[in-house]
């Protein structure tokens, strides 16, 4: 049995986001203070701006926060042009904030009952955890 699991970010962190104009900026919130140093090493600025690629980010910059535990995303010309220019009803800051939850994450077994989610019992793991070779 390893020593990690694989989780979804959002069981690690929250998250909050914004828009102005055509850029988007999308916090990310530890739970726990444990929980940041393996968000920082995993969730990269290089990550995020693939995994929305399909946005098509000119440029996607991260600010580490470390005494808030947080981290912070600026990814410009992803809202096609802006709220008020775009056609798309879901290009705003909030649902790309909860598309970059949905990243994997590898958290140590020794900090499975600070995370979040289904269930508070760590011995009870939902679904979306899997054992990690």
């Amino acid at each position: 049995m390893s020593g990690e699991l694989v989780v979804t970010l959002r069981r690690a962190a929250h998250a909050r986001a914004g828009d102005k104009g055509n850029r988007a900026n999308i916090a990310v919130i530890a739970y726990h203070a444990a929980l940041y140093e393996p968000i920082v090493a995993q969730i990269t600025q290089e990550l995020v701006a693939a995994h929305f690629a399909f946005r098509r980010p000119a440029r996607v910059t991260r600010y580490l926060l470390p005494k808030l535990h947080a981290l912070n995303f600026v990814l410009d010309d992803v809202l096609d042009g802006g709220v008020n220019d775009t056609l798309n009803l879901d290009a705003h800051g909030k649902t790309l904030a909860f598309h970059l939850l949905a990243l994997p994450l590898r958290v140590p077994k020794s900090l499975i009952a600070l995370l979040r989610g289904p269930t508070d019992d760590p011995n009870v793991l939902s679904k979306e955890i899997q054992e990690r070779p």
